[in-house]
């Protein structure tokens, strides 16, 4: 069996889908016998990533690092880069990677500084969408995938987390010129349990980041539309929290929908799934969102946009996938998931698919193979 390795997960927000990709590495890798530590933003998370950060505290023989990272580029970067540069070289890693673009900046930056002083370490980026998101054509995203298209130099190696995320690399940034592989999200086996609505359910539940690109303003105008569509008042929940909360709460107040669509801050996702049967992800662009996978691992019926991955976990032609940015398309399979009483049944993936397909033993293990493989460790020595 190949040596242990000292492992640091470098990314920005611990909130959402890459703190989620990150827990389940560190759960996976540490059980593998490796050494694994995190370092991420301080000036994100509440109460309930506290708890996420306890659950998987006995896992993290390296610890966490938190540092002021803020999302956009700022001359405050170079103060995070030399207080992360000091805590990554007294932990002496063996591997640095980094997820999503700010992380991905400081696993390679710093893992190629500690190069140049002469001390091996693999780094490895994984964007789950981040810089992809950005237009091609805008100043914005020209700048930003410059950036990712030098950064390659620094790059050992690359994950993509879906067939999307690697197509739209290609497209907007070029062929990898560093290794690069495609490692589908996983979710654990304790997430395959069916998850029962409670008595006092709602029609539609909304979990996730509450910002514009993940779109809870076109569930609101879609939930608004299936009304009228329906002919009758209907119910739902908006879970969550982030920057445009408020902003939502007047765009339901000034429509009349303040008293059918509650808000309820972030909480477990299971806890969560309690409320509804359909999930809806109405998001602008994602990569392979972990919201999807685990509501249909939990027997959930899932009402996304067709953007990103998505598509490759609910099937290409799947009736539950609406136009991106499109609220009256979207509107028009919520109200068949509630008109219609099989169209979960009949739409979803069967689960062992999403089994096979997704598994975070998988994800790790695949991973792992990759760093030992940059490394030149052989895993069966």
């Amino acid at each position: 069996m190949a040596r242990p390795l000292r492992i640091l997960h470098c990314f920005r927000s611990p909130v959402g889908g890459i703190f989620r990709h990150v827990r389940d590495l560190v759960e996976e890798q540490s059980k593998a016998g490796h050494q694994v530590g995190i370092l991420c933003d301080s000036l994100t998370g509440g109460d309930h990533e506290d708890r996420l950060f306890s659950d998987i505290a006995p896992f993290l023989a390296l610890g966490v690092i938190r540092l002021p990272i803020r999302r956009q580029i700022s001359l405050s970067d170079t103060a995070t880069l030399w207080s992360s540069y000091k805590e990554i070289r007294s932990l002496r890693p063996d591997v640095l990677h980094g997820h999503g673009a700010k992380g991905g900046l400081l696993a390679r930056v710093l893992g190629s500084i500690l190069r140049v002083n002469r001390y091996r370490v693999a780094r490895l980026y994984t964007a789950h969408g981040g810089s992809l998101h950005f237009p091609r054509a805008s100043l914005q995203g020209m700048l930003v995938h410059s950036m990712e298209r030098m950064l390659e130099f620094l790059t050992d190696g690359l994950i993509f987390i879906c067939d999307f995320e690697r197509r739209t690399y290609e497209r907007k940034i070029g062929k990898p010129r560093t290794r690069s592989v495609m490692i589908y999200n996983g979710i654990s086996d304790r997430d395959f349990r069916s998850v029962p609505t409670r008595s006092d359910s709602v029609h539609f539940v909304y979990i996730g980041m509450l910002r514009d690109l993940k779109g809870p303003d076109l569930f609101v105008d879609a939930f608004a539309r299936t009304e009228r569509r329906i002919g009758r008042p209907l119910s739902a929940l908006m879970i969550g929290d982030g920057p445009d909360r408020e902003k939502y709460q007047r765009m339901m107040t000034e429509r009349g929908l303040g008293h059918r669509i509650g808000m309820l801050p972030a909480m477990r996702v299971q806890e969560a799934f309690t409320v509804s049967q359909n999930v809806i992800v109405p998001s602008r662009a994602e990569a392979m969102p972990y919201i999807v996978l685990e509501a249909l691992a939990a027997g959930k019926t899932v009402i996304a946009s067709r953007v990103g991955g998505i598509p490759e976990a609910l099937g290409e032609n799947s009736p539950a996938l609406a136009k991106p940015e499109d609220a009256d398309d979207l509107s028009r399979v919520m109200a068949k998931a509630i008109s219609e009483p099989e169209f979960g049944r009949r739409n979803m993936p069967h689960i062992e698919t999403i089994r096979l397909n997704f598994s975070a033993s998988a994800m790790a293990r695949d991973t792992l193979r990759l760093y030992q493989n940059i490394l030149g460790m052989d895993a069966n020595a």
